[in-house]
């Protein structure tokens, strides 16, 4: 017999306190599977163009996957929200301990979607397949004092950050070892006075047959045996190794203390791993290193030491890290935080500022932190709603660079241009995780604008339907079928094959941006790209814009979608997408 997969939602208005269990469409269901597909599919169903993302319109969805609890690697829930940072389709992902509970306290429901705002500041708590709205006397609270005060349950919550509406705020979990970071999801948590969502439940049981030979195969696959050895901190030496890591907001692509922070200075002083295997493999790794700090125990990302460490010039591991802990406390997404510091500097230094704030001092970028978390300056104001936000007021667009306002992560594309497409053409504003072609660029020629456009639409697709299914995704490279054979185990067909499913999700987060504006302009080649590296294997090379051009031609007609960069009807229909879009303003007129 299979086992049942979600098939309801549980639906929470703030404003009045209810919850309700619906049930999600079959054929809705089939098409969009789960997660980031069917979170779009109610985004784009439930607002309104031009829904201001901190109203109590706007609605914020933790969302399951058809397979949550059973698969491989670290469990991970999705956030979707329309962005307060770019004021588009936003999709993030944790992972951890929550996302377990989440799953075993839902029941039947693959998701929770929230709308409203309270009046007071409240938590959710759910439990037993519902949900119940309750005060909080936890408001003012950081992420890990926040989570402290449920030794019983696992909590999803905002920090400091989320409560005064940070655009780039988190949704912290695992008191504060994971986040939802990207683009603000926490921030619309605050607008809802939403502090925390609390779980209390346990994952179910089955498929171990199929989990286990899948966590085997990732132990043997590259990735598996890399993520074991050096974990996400190896990307700095990677970054650095091939002229990619940005050094000092974007002035050069080689960082000369990379050594400092990079992975062997992070196994020096690691105390342990963040996950013990499990006695039957069904732990695909050992998860992040853990190392003690002045500020405590902490585990550092990748991402924590290239946008607070190179990123600001700041080669002392223990700084770093208490960056990293700042932003993780206060529930602040690290790389836009890094750059905002990062423009603060070059601001000052172009006289647009008057500030004393340099690269290299750790005390300094903290101070700045503070600012924008509290909102207590001018400067912190600013920033805190972004940087592109920051040189709207002050002046300075030019310095770091951003992508529908949202700041670049620190593989720098003038040492794999490959890299300016995918961030220009992601779904949420400016993000690697969306494709990576500098994994194999880098080891090539410089890739053709035809060769660029194929694999970025390639990854993007892939990633698309994997977070559908909320895969891990490290363990996701070793779903050659894209979780065909996982489904099968369920009995849960797809409207599609899956690569059919990625595209039609991709098409549908992109017309959801359209409605709200996006057009190609918005697809841009930022101008500090445009700019030769200062030093390093890339030294003198920038992204060529005749170049970009011709990629982003090359991309759209991949993706079926006009010169502008609106689907056209053809795709649409071709994907399944005319049930949900009925707009043909949206839609490319050839």
């Amino acid at each position: 017999m299979p086992l049942a997969t979600p098939d309801r939602l549980l639906r929470v208005d703030l404003s009045t306190r209810s919850v309700d269990s619906v049930p999600v469409p079959e054929p809705r269901l089939r098409r969009y599977v789960g997660g980031k597909g069917l979170g779009a599919r109610y985004l784009y169903e439930e607002l309104e163009a031009g829904t201001d993302p901190l109203g109590p319109a706007n609605v914020l969805l933790f969302m399951l996957g058809p397979l949550s609890g059973y698969l491989p690697g670290e469990s991970r829930y999705a956030a979707i929200t329309k962005s307060p940072l770019t004021g588009g389709f936003l999709d993030s992902y944790a992972g951890g301990v929550f996302p377990d509970a989440l799953v075993g306290s839902l029941g039947p429901h693959i998701g929770l979607l929230v709308t409203g705002t309270a009046t007071e500041p409240v938590r959710l708590v759910v439990e037993d397949g519902t949900a119940t709205v309750e005060p909080t006397d936890a408001w003012g609270d950081d992420t890990v004092e926040t989570a402290a005060g449920f030794p019983d349950a696992s909590v999803a919550c905002i920090g400091p950050a989320g409560e005064r509406r940070v655009a780039y705020a988190t949704i912290a979990s695992d008191e504060g070892d994971h986040h939802a970071g990207r683009g603000g999801a926490g921030a619309v948590m605050g607008s809802k006075r939403l502090k925390a969502v609390v779980a209390r439940g346990e994952p179910p049981a089955g498929l171990a047959d199929l989990r286990e030979a899948y966590a085997e195969r990732y132990s043997e696959d590259e990735t598996g045996q890399w993520l074991r050895a050096s974990e996400t901190v190896e990307t700095v030496d990677f970054a650095n190794e091939v002229g990619a890591l940005s050094t000092r907001g974007w002035e050069d692509g080689t960082f000369e203390g990379a050594d400092s922070i990079g992975a062997a200075a992070v196994k020096e002083l690691t105390t342990g791993r963040e996950y013990d295997d499990g006695d039957d493999g069904s732990d695909t790794d050992s998860g992040g290193f853990r190392v003690e700090t002045a500020a405590g125990d902490y585990v550092p990302r990748g991402a924590t030491a290239m946008s607070l460490g190179a990123g600001l010039g700041i080669d002392e591991f223990d700084a770093v890290a208490e960056l990293g802990q700042t932003c993780d406390r206060f529930g602040m997404d690290l790389i836009s935080a890094g750059s905002a510091v990062a423009w603060a500097v070059k601001a000052a230094d172009a006289g647009l500022l008057e500030r004393s704030v340099s690269f290299g001092d750790p005390d300094g970028a903290r101070r700045v932190l503070e600012e924008i978390a509290a909102r207590e300056t001018s400067l912190g104001d600013a920033l805190a709603d972004g940087v592109t936000a920051a040189a709207a007021q002050f002046g300075g667009d030019d310095l770091v660079p951003t992508v529908k306002a949202m700041e670049l992560p620190a593989y720098d594309p003038r040492g794999a241009p490959s890299m300016a497409l995918a961030y220009a053409t992601s779904d949420r504003g400016a993000c690697h995780r969306r494709a990576r072609p500098i994994e194999r660029e880098v080891f090539d020629e410089q890739w053709s604008p035809e060769r660029t456009a194929r694999a970025v639409v390639g990854e993007q697709n892939r990633r698309s339907i994997l977070w559908c299914l909320i895969v891990d995704d490290f363990v996701g490279d070793v779903f050659d079928d894209l979780g065909a054979e996982w489904l099968d185990a369920v009995q849960f067909e797809t409207a599609g094959d899956p690569l059919t499913v990625g595209e039609r999700v991709w098409t549908l987060s992109r017309l959801f941006n359209v409605r709200e504006g996006v057009r190609r302009a918005d697809d841009e080649l930022p101008a500090p790209l445009r700019e030769p590296l200062e030093s390093g294997p890339s030294a003198g090379t920038a992204v060529d814009d005749e170049w970009f051009e011709a990629a982003l031609d090359y991309y759209y007609r991949e993706r079926g979608w006009g010169p502008d960069g609106r689907p056209t009807r053809a795709t649409v229909e071709r994907l399944g997408l005319a049930e949900a879009v009925d707009d043909d303003s949206l839609l490319a007129d050839t």
